[in-house]
């Protein structure tokens, strides 16, 4: 008689990290050739354990040195008390557990939460890695994702449609510490969709469907410059972290070199403690010229791999892509093409990103900022500065939108002439580019417009540098309108919905007489006139001000 092992195989599919275009991990799936075990194991725990324990070796014979998913429904943790022997599978599997997921599945209804989260921190005090799976389409509680404080959360494909709560749940995720992944990614809008919504990472027979070998080649549509990370506050290295190779502190030259010359693909290998902390980083080929050298193999290959290795560089999880360059840039330039190793808040290695990861994707969001300049101020365009709203908005911070032009700036071209217009078109940039400070952001929409985006309370010191300067272009005097709406967290839902609060508090502006300024709340009726009073001049009355004129 024949078990339902007999028939049982597994496939892989990959989840793409959609920064670097790489396999950051690979989820495995039970496959069964007759009958449907996984409703089975649905109602039964200790079948969906066993499940858990023949993935893992699975992936063993297929001898990847990717990180693995592993899915178990929630019921099967609460009522086993976690998966005690998946630990001792792990090891014997020559993987280390902090390599390993647990996707932890619906249903959650009537599962006991106090033995889930008990059965979730004790998984996690091993090493292992916690995702919350099916989230959008599942019936996991909110309050219940917030008490698992999950590594990872993976969101259903059909939110994408939803693209504000897809924003919401990486505000959530952020906060968590957690990376959001969009699973079922079928075609490149969606994944666009993803991209622009914040997600970090995905998976979808897009990018490579479950195939009983894990995939070599994976597809990832080009990223539009709409979706090149925030070169200003500087992409997140969780955006780049990429699998690492990592062996035991203990582990011989000899098993590096295996390791190295078994996959290619793999630039360095971190040696890590049993707490799954780096202690040492063996570079490709510093190590590898060492071993060909002479006698290299016969010196080298019994003894700990360690010798031959340097100390780590390490940055934590919540790194900017910036702050990793300044880790790169320390020490002697031997080192400058050494992986980095990415950490978690308990120093225990959860990857590594690589210099040129980094540098190609801050060449290319440099490059698109470029070509957004305004050629005459050197000031980010309009898109620029609405995107800054749309992920203020999304990370649910206030702020303020302030439009400011030049009074009467046709006038001044026609009796100054354009150069005159020009230069104080500029002067009025260098003025607001002197003036941000903190956050603030300055972009030039073209003609006399500018556009800035800041806290609410840097708003007086910049409305101030700019209003109580005295301008002039060619020695007649020049005014200036600054209109600000100031929105809270909820009341806009984009950009577009803040410009239209601040167009009529544009018109107010440029009502009044002398350099003005009018502020008013989103979503409130009123506005404060904080500069100018009365009726602006009339074209006749400008002119009659001119030097030379009347």
């Amino acid at each position: 008689m024949h078990s339902w092992t007999d028939t049982l195989r597994f496939a892989f599919q990959p989840v793409i990290n959609l920064s670097t275009g790489g396999v950051a991990g690979l989820e495995i799936l039970a496959r069964p050739e007759t009958g449907d075990v996984l409703a089975e194991a649905r109602r039964d725990p200790e079948l969906d354990g066993r499940l858990a324990l023949l993935a893992v070796r699975a992936a063993a014979h297929k001898e990847t040195l990717l990180p693995l998913h592993v899915n178990v429904f929630a019921g099967t943790l609460a009522d086993l008390g976690g998966l005690t022997p998946l630990h001792d599978a792990v090891r014997q599997a020559g993987r280390l557990p902090w390599e390993v997921t647990i996707d932890v599945g619906p249903p959650f209804t009537h599962v006991p939460q106090p033995a889930l989260l008990e059965a979730v921190s004790g998984l996690r005090g091993q090493g292992f890695r916690i995702s919350a799976d099916g989230v959008g389409d599942g019936d996991i509680p909110l309050r219940l994702l917030t008490d698992m404080a999950p590594d990872l959360v993976k969101l259903d494909a059909s939110l994408l449609a939803r693209p504000t709560a897809v924003r919401a749940m990486r505000t959530l995720c952020d906060g968590l510490g957690a990376l959001l992944c969009v699973e079922g990614v079928e075609t490149e809008l969606q994944c666009a969709a993803a991209l622009s919504a914040g997600a970090q990472l995905a998976q979808g027979d897009l990018f490579a469907p479950p195939s009983r070998l894990p995939a070599v080649d994976v597809y990832v549509p080009p990223r539009s410059p709409d979706t090149a990370p925030n070169p200003r506050s500087g992409p997140s290295i969780r955006e780049f972290v990429r699998p690492a190779a990592l062996l035991p502190a203990t582990a011989s030259a000899g098993q590096v070199r295996a390791l190295l010359t078994g996959s290619p693909e793999v630039s360095g290998v971190l040696l890590v403690d049993r707490t799954g902390v780096p202690v040492r980083s063996v570079h490709r080929s510093r190590f590898l010229l060492s071993m060909s050298g002479p006698y290299g193999h016969a010196l080298y290959a019994e003894r700990p791999a360690a010798k031959l290795g340097d100390p780590p560089r390490t940055v934590g999880i919540d790194a900017t892509a910036w702050e990793v360059l300044d880790v790169v840039a320390v020490g002697g330039r031997s080192r400058t093409s050494d992986d980095v190793a990415v950490v978690d808040h308990h120093g225990r290695c959860v990857g590594v990103v690589r210099l040129a990861d980094l540098v190609r994707s801050l060449a290319e969001s440099r490059v698109e900022e470029a070509a957004g300049l305004n050629p005459l101020t050197r000031l980010p365009g309009s898109d620029a500065i609405t995107g800054e709203v749309d992920r203020c908005i999304a990370d649910g911070r206030a702020f303020a939108l302030s439009w400011l032009d030049v009074d009467h700036f046709k006038q001044v071209n026609d009796g100054a002439g354009f150069a005159a217009g020009d230069e104080l078109i500029r002067s009025v940039g260098r003025a607001l580019q002197r003036a941000a400070s903190g956050s603030t952001r300055v972009g030039h929409i073209g003609g006399d417009d500018f556009l800035v985006l800041a806290d609410p309370e840097e708003l007086d010191p910049l409305a101030a540098s700019v209003l109580d300067a005295l301008w002039s272009a060619s020695g007649r005097p020049v005014t200036l309108s600054l209109a600000t709406v100031i929105c809270a967290p909820g009341s806009v839902t984009d950009h577009r919905q803040a410009a239209g609060w601040l167009a009529p508090l544009k018109k107010t502006a440029k009502s009044l007489h002398g350099a003005s300024w009018v502020l008013g709340h989103a979503g409130l009726p009123g506005h404060e006139v904080r500069r100018g009073s009365g009726a602006a001049p009339t074209r006749a009355e400008w002119a009659a001000a001119e030097p030379g004129t009347g």
